[in-house]
């Protein structure tokens, strides 16, 4: 080989190097921008106000129309944050939606679980707040679709949302106007939604094989076709415990927590974690979320690193609800509804935002954790 062949050789061995690394560094950047798009609609900007931990409420007890208080003042003391874990936020707030269509869509639909994930990348830690579905609340949007009507169950408030009703045309959908509907009546601050259907979940326990989960009565049992005792469940199996409500909207709440836990327990154990983002990538379709794929690894990174311990399931003190019936123009009938001191609610919204609910509190302080209320986290 000649001199001059060796030169050229060289040459063109350095232009492919550099081709290959423009190339591995335009695909890098299509990913980072692939990986930094939502996989579904944005959330409104109006369900993402952020609340401080006191407000004076406006007369009447409730929120203003755009859903904002009032605030009273505020003392800030410095903290010292840890550093947030797996390259999240501090904190990010998901609201979790169980859809009770049955079929792979999402035309129709009520909102039969209701949760807020508060997710601390900093602690790390997870705590989920219960929003009981049948409250009466006003949704905003609806009134010129239903001869001024303004109020209706909150779990009715995903299904106006929804295609098949479409009382609004913001293309996050019932997500949207249910997450609007909870900031409106409650503050409640949500930065991201994530949606499932009856039959997604189903498909989803069943691709993870199953969850372990005791039946701890014979009335659990009897409406659910199971026996008391420890169980591997299916999905099918799964969907009949977080749909149990023999003991009532509370007691089913329970059945739910219990059921997130045992699924939580089986997606971090050393044979499923690693499938996570195939799982992910096979149910993105059927799931509706503004998440986007870099956010998922966020949160499926912090799940590992996450104690059992350190997620919390929160319910609001049931003393604070009362059965009651209403009469509703749009079934022309009245109807049963969970009627509550929406100004407490607001509190413990705010408090649980903020990480100062559910926890120990100190010694002659007044906060809503001091009341009687449901909490317990995974083994």
């Amino acid at each position: 080989m000649t001199k001059s062949q060796k030169i050229i050789i060289s040459f063109l061995s350095i232009i492919a190097l550099a081709l290959l690394v423009m190339i591995g560094v335009n695909i890098g950047q299509a990913y980072n921008v692939f990986a930094a798009q939502p996989l579904g609609p944005l959330l409104p900007v109006a369900a993402q106000q952020t609340l401080p931990p006191t407000w004076t409420v406006t007369p009447g007890g409730s929120p203003t129309p755009a859903g904002i208080v009032t605030y009273a003042p505020t003392i800030s003391f410095a903290t010292n944050t840890p550093a947030a874990l797996c390259g999240g936020p501090n904190v990010m707030n998901i609201l979790v939606i169980g859809a009770d269509t049955r079929g792979d869509n999402y035309i129709y639909g009520l909102a039969d679980a209701i949760r807020i994930l508060r997710v601390d990348f900093a602690t790390p830690k997870v705590t989920v707040l219960e929003f009981p579905r049948d409250l009466w609340v006003e949704i905003p949007h609806i009134a010129d679709n239903i001869n001024g009507q303004d109020h209706e169950k909150l779990n009715q408030a995903f299904l106006y949302g929804q295609p098949g009703f479409k009382y609004w045309d913001d293309p996050s959908g019932g997500s949207g106007l249910l997450a609007l509907t909870l900031n409106k009546n409650f503050g409640a601050r949500i930065d991201h939604y994530v949606t499932v259907n009856m039959r997604t979940f189903v498909n989803i326990v069943n691709a993870v094989g199953g969850v372990e989960l005791s039946i701890p009565d014979k009335q659990t049992a009897r409406n659910t076709g199971l026996t008391v005792g420890e169980h591997t469940l299916s999905g099918d199996e799964t969907l009949k415990v977080v749909r149990n409500r023999s003991g009532g909207g509370f007691e089913r709440a329970d059945n739910q927590n219990m059921v997130m836990c045992a699924l939580r327990k089986k997606l971090t154990s050393p044979n499923i974690v690693t499938q996570i983002p195939e799982l992910i990538q096979s149910f993105e379709d059927n799931i509706q979320t503004d998440l986007s794929p870099a956010q998922l690894s966020q949160l499926a990174c912090l799940g590992t690193k996450l104690p059992p311990q350190n997620i919390a399931f929160a319910s609001f003190p049931q003393e604070l609800f009362k059965q009651t019936r209403v009469f509703d123009p749009v079934f022309n009938k009245r109807i049963s509804i969970m009627d509550a001191d929406f100004t407490a609610l607001q509190e413990y919204v705010v408090q649980f935002q903020a990480g100062t609910w559910p926890a120990p509190v100190l010694v002659n302080t007044t906060t809503p954790a001091e009341e009687e209320s449901s909490t317990f986290t995974c083994d």
